[in-house]
């Protein structure tokens, strides 16, 4: 049986606090544990290089698919599993929805924002139906759930929608959640 896939959208920087580094260690780990592959945007900087590190240093796989553009800024991830090069974002984004299993953004910016955001719309119209999940170290997704249940509140989102995203500051209950 193949091992299950999660795409894990996070940043291309750390962040201000050891706890994003800590928290993308131990994901790593557990999800080596468990067998599950990583497949992410196929960068060696912030969490993202930590992550991929964690797995590959554990035995485990790691998939990456980065756009030429990026590759040529001399970011991609040497160490890997397999590293594709693609033309575009868009590329990007869906073959990493397409071999993933489910989705978990860790901390990161507004490209870890729009690629989670993005797969959690295809979820709703019925393009998939795989889990879309927050790791919230740190709180750091309070606020975007605070806005989400605006959404819900205003009735520009149904309760039923808002209740398939999945988070949790536990990397293992998260995983737990999620399969």
């Amino acid at each position: 049986m193949e091992n299950k896939k999660i795409a894990v959208f996070c940043g291309s920087k750390t962040g201000n606090s050891p706890a994003y580094t800590s928290a993308a260690k131990q994901l790593g780990a557990l999800m080596t544990e468990r067998n599950i592959d990583l497949v992410y945007g196929g960068g060696n900087v912030g969490l993202m290089g930590i992550i991929a590190d964690e797995i590959m240093s554990k035995g485990g796989n790691v998939y990456g698919i980065i756009p030429e553009k990026l590759m040529q800024m001399e970011v991609g991830h040497p160490g890997i599993t397999e590293l594709k090069v693609v033309n575009t974002m868009h590329e990007r984004k869906a073959q990493m929805a397409h071999m993933a299993d489910g989705f978990i953004a860790m901390p990161g910016g507004i490209g870890t924002l729009e690629e989670i955001i993005e797969v959690f719309t295809w979820q709703q119209i019925g393009y998939h139906d795989k889990p879309c999940a927050f790791l919230n170290t740190n709180n750091y997704y309070d606020d975007l759930f605070s806005f989400i249940q605006n959404m819900v509140d205003k009735e520009f989102l149904s309760e039923e929608h808002r209740n398939k995203l999945i988070s949790n500051s536990n990397p293992a209950l998260l995983l737990e959640q999620m399969f």
